[in-house]
C-alpha cells in the first residue's frame, strides 16, 4: 500500500480535474465535427488498451481482473459509462461546456438521493435538506436562455442520472471486486459496446484533428493514472472535494476556447450545487467515520 500523503493526493486530485476539463474540450472539438460513436469508440479503444495494460502489471494478471462476482453489473456499469459519455458530448455541442458542467456538477446530490433505494443506506434530514437546495441551484442555471424545460437544458441531467446509477453500482460491486476489477470491465465493456456504433459511422479525419484524438486518449489515460495515484495516496474524503475544481477549469476553456459566456444565474446555481455537494460528502464522512466512497470525475 502506498504512504499516505495528503498533500501529493490533493495535487494529483487537482491534477485530474485540470485534465478531465482539457478532455471535455476536445471531445466538444471532436465531436462537433465527426460522428460522437466513432470519436467514443476510439476514445474507449485507448481506454481498453490502458486497462490491459495495467491489469498485466497487476498481480494475478488479466485472470484477475476479469474474475468478478458481478458480471451482469459490471457489465451494466460500462454501459451506463458510455452512454454518459456520448450524452455529455451532445450537451458540449447544444449547450456549451460552462451549462453542460454546471448541471452535471449535481451528480453527487444524485447518488446520495439514491443510495437509499439502491444500497439500503439511510439519509437523514440534514443531506435530503442539501440535496433539496442543490437541486434549486440546478433549477436557477436552466432559468433564462433556454427556457426550464427546455429538452436540450436536460440533457447533462440525464447525464448527471446515469453516472448517478453507474457510480452507486461501482459501490456495490466493491463489496466483493477489486477497484482494478471493476477499471478493467469499464474499459473492455465500453470499447466492446462501442465499436459497432462506431464503426459504422466511421469518417474520414483529417492530420490534424487525428492529432486531437491522440491527445484526447492520452490525456484520457493520464487522467485516470492520475486518479489512481491520488486514491491510493490519500482518502478519499481529503481529496473528493477538490474534484469540483473541474467546474473552474472547464468555465475558463469554455470563456476563452469556445466563446461562450458565463450568465449570472449559471455561477449562482452552481456555487449552489457545489456547496449542496459538498455538505452531502462531509456528512456521508461523519455518518461513515471513514473514508467516503470516491466518485470518479470525468
Amino acid at each position: 500500500m502506498a504512504e499516505q500523503n495528503t498533500r501529493l493526493g490533493i495535487w494529483l486530485m487537482v491534477a485530474t480535474t485540470l485534465i478531465f476539463a482539457l478532455q471535455d474540450g476536445i471531445s466538444r472539438h471532436l465531436g462537433s465535427t465527426y460522428n460522437i460513436y466513432m470519436v467514443v469508440m476510439i476514445r474507449f479503444w485507448f481506454f481498453a488498451a490502458f486497462v490491459m495494460a495495467l491489469a498485466a502489471r497487476s498481480p494475478g494478471g488479466l485472470r484477475a481482473a476479469v474474475k468478478t462476482r458481478y458480471p451482469v453489473i459490471q457489465a451494466t456499469r460500462g454501459l451506463l459509462l458510455i452512454a454518459e459519455v456520448c450524452i455529455m458530448v451532445v450537451a458540449f455541442i447544444r449547450l456549451g461546456l460552462i451549462e453542460t458542467h454546471a448541471v452535471f456538477t449535481c451528480y453527487p446530490l444524485l447518488v446520495a438521493a439514491l443510495s437509499g433505494p439502491v444500497l439500503g443506506e439511510k439519509v437523514g434530514w440534514r443531506r435530503w435538506t442539501a440535496i433539496g437546495i442543490g437541486f434549486v441551484g440546478v433549477l436557477i442555471i436552466l432559468q433564462p436562455g433556454y427556457g426550464v424545460f427546455s429538452p436540450w437544458a436536460l440533457v447533462p441531467l440525464l447525464a448527471a442520472l446515469l453516472f448517478a446509477v453507474y457510480g452507486l453500482l461501482t459501490r456495490y460491486v466493491a463489496r466483493s471486486d477489486a477497484a482494478s476489477v471493476s477499471f478493467f470491465w469499464t474499459g473492455m465493456v465500453g470499447a466492446l459496446a462501442m465499436t459497432p456504433p462506431g464503426l459504422w459511422h466511421w469518417q474520414s479525419m483529417s492530420l490534424p484533428d487525428w492529432g486531437w484524438m491522440l491527445a484526447l486518449c492520452a490525456v484520457a489515460c493520464l487522467a485516470h493514472w492520475l486518479l489512481i495515484r491520488a486514491y491510493e495516496v490519500a482518502e478519499a474524503s481529503a481529496v473528493q472535494p477538490f474534484a469540483y475544481l473541474q467546474l473552474v477549469f472547464i468555465s475558463v476553456l469554455g470563456l476563452v476556447f469556445f466563446g461562450e459566456t458565463l450568465r449570472v444565474n449559471v455561477a449562482i446555481g452552481a456555487v449552489m450545487v457545489v456547496l449542496a455537494g459538498l455538505f452531502t460528502l462531509w456528512r456521508q464522512r461523519i455518518k461513515a467515520k471513514g473514508p467516503i466512497a470516491p466518485s470518479v470525475p470525468r
